[in-house]
């Protein structure tokens, strides 16, 4: 709510004028009934023409007036509610692109898109409505109390006691459901992922001929939601047929006590009309609120899933905006007694890492699976933090230099190649925006990337489809290392980015990379020996510890890690 009322302060004219016209609305409505009983109990009781022409002119007119003040009301709650909805995307977005990989991992992929877009259309739907009829109704459903009660008091008094007896019953029904819509919420993100999962790995699910079975997860969790759904729908559905039971109760009643007082001459019959019509109002504004109420239950839960993002902290933050200077003579990169645990693992990454990297050097990682390589890389720009220990770049900590300084120094290639939907050129300026076409080509060309490229219609102009997904593994590698070399960076990290390349592709581009980024430090991390081996410094991670350091003859010696990778790929005679 708190969220909400926030955003709602940077549209105060907005959240003032759509509520107020609406309520000139709600008051021209109420003098319609009044108009139809005098030309009932004056015009044609009395059968005068004029008065009932001039009751007809003025209905006229007043309906006119209530359509443009409802027009108005509508286009600033609109303008409100779509302003609202903006902003609060645009700064969960922010928000989200602050959170480090840690609280990304945390929530999710599928979450988060569940939360940007649906939770936030569920609230923009909710303003919107609020603005509109949380006066107006209740504001008709008062005033048709009023002028029944002023028509005829005993009539009158019959609505005053029946209106609060609804209110009750609708107020411990949204008490119900705002959790259930929560709950409700959370089924939702549940089949977002299992949808996004199979999106995404629709290759793998069919080469293992596994639809039937991920179909028959799917509709268990799809009916999961549909159970739940159903639920809280049947128990909001409840308040549209009470409210009608109780009024129309009411109309009774009035028909009752009108009739007999007709009859015995103590009331006119336009007095009856003007009741019959206050009470229908009193009907459609009370099923209007109820409905409201449904879609104000479901905003707000959907306003609380919001904030619980909004709640998250960072918990890799930048220090300085400022400058740092670096120590001169320093070790490009130094880990001092680092070790790292991803949040809810049992065990450390890395442990007790102490390693130094020097200017220029190009350093091999490598290890099995699981052993710490990529978390190794990834404490270099800070993705994550170390959970104890210090990473030094040119001899200051990491945490002292500004997130733009840091790693404006550094360029990733992660081992997931990620290409944007646009141009290749569009892809490349990533590395550097003002970066010009025969820059490209030759950060493409030191990636292996220049010949394939080329030979596609428009070249530089060529459409990348949404994650590349019109180019080949290998392919996509090669552009994400072009990118990275364009930056031009002191520090290139190579995060088992040429897996996907075969063993010629990738001599190449290990030849060219150690000629074109001479002065760089280079980090490839690998599964393959062929891509370290040549390396100044290999280090062999093994459990997040370091099993050995040196290089390829040395480490053949002394490490027996090393050695079994070895025997392993390349067979124990080599």
């Amino acid at each position: 709510m708190k969220l909400i009322f926030r955003y709602l302060k940077e549209y105060k004219r907005e959240t003032i004028i759509a509520p107020s016209f609406k309520l000139f609305e709600a008051l021209l409505d109420l003098f319609i009934p009044i108009i139809v009983m005098s030309m009932i109990n004056t015009g044609i009781s009395e059968k005068n023409g004029t008065h009932i022409a001039v009751m007809g002119v003025l209905m006229v007119i007043l309906g006119a007036m209530g359509l443009a003040s409802s027009i108005i009301a509508q286009f600033y709650a609109a303008k409100a509610a779509v302003g609202i909805s903006a902003r609060m995307r645009e700064d969960l977005f922010t928000h989200i692109n602050k959170l480090s990989y840690t609280e990304l991992d945390t929530i999710g992929t599928a979450t988060l898109i569940n939360r940007i877009n649906v939770d936030i259309n569920q609230v923009q739907t909710g303003i919107n409505m609020t603005l509109r009829l949380l006066l107006r109704s209740p504001f008709i459903v008062l005033g048709a109390i009023i002028c029944a009660m002023v028509v005829d008091f005993k009539a009158g008094l019959c609505a005053f006691l029946l209106v609060p007896l609804l209110g009750i019953a609708i107020y411990f029904i949204m008490k119900k459901t705002i959790p259930m819509y929560k709950d409700v919420q959370g089924k939702l993100d549940i089949v977002t992922t299992a949808s996004r999962e199979n999106l995404v790995g629709v290759r793998v699910v069919r080469a293992f001929c596994r639809q039937k079975e991920e179909k028959e997860e799917f509709t268990q969790k799809a009916n999961t939601l549909y159970k739940a759904l159903m639920k809280v729908g049947a128990l909001a559905a409840t308040i549209n047929p009470f409210a009608l039971i109780v009024i129309n109760i009411g109309v009774a009643g009035v028909l009752i006590i009108g009739g007999n007082e007709v009859g015995s001459g103590a009331m006119q019959a336009g007095a009856v009309v003007a009741l019959v019509n206050y009470f229908s109002q009193i009907i459609i504004e009370l099923v209007k609120l109820a409905d409201l109420v449904i879609i104000i239950t479901r905003s707000l839960a959907c306003a609380d899933r919001l904030q619980e993002v909004f709640d998250e902290v960072p918990s890799v933050k930048q220090e300085h905006q400022f400058m740092v200077a670096t120590v001169p003579g320093a070790p490009k990169i130094e880990f001092k007694d680092v070790s790292f645990t991803y949040k809810n693992a049992a065990k450390p990454s890395l442990e007790n890492v102490s390693i130094k990297i020097y200017h220029g050097e190009t350093i091999g990682v490598i290890g099995s699976t699981g052993s710490g390589k990529s978390t190794f890389g990834q404490l270099i720009p800070r993705f994550y933090d170390a959970t104890e220990g210090t990473v030094l770049v040119d001899g200051r900590d990491v945490k002292e230099y500004s997130f733009g300084q840091l790693r404006n120094k550094i360029g990733v290639v992660p081992q997931k190649a990620v290409l944007f939907k646009g141009t290749i050129r569009d892809n490349m300026k990533w590395g550097m925006a003002a970066a010009s076409d025969n820059e490209i080509f030759a950060a493409l060309e030191v990636a292996q990337a220049r010949d394939f490229v080329e030979k596609k219609p428009g070249k530089l102009d060529f459409l990348v489809e949404q994650g590349g997904r019109n180019f080949s593994g290998g392919q996509r590698q090669r552009l994400t290392i072009a990118r990275a070399l364009l930056k031009k960076p002191e520090i290139l990290i190579l995060d088992d980015s040429s897996s996907a390349l075969d063993y010629a592709t990738d001599a190449k581009l290990r030849e060219a990379l150690e000629y074109k980024t001479q002065g760089a430090t280079t980090i490839i991390i690998a599964q393959r020996i062929a891509s370290v081996r040549h390396a100044d410094r290999i280090i062999v991670f093994e459990e997040g510890k370091v099993a050995g350091i040196g290089n390829h003859d040395d480490l053949l010696k002394t490490c027996d890690v090393y050695r079994e990778i070895c025997a392993t790929q390349l067979g124990k005679e080599a």
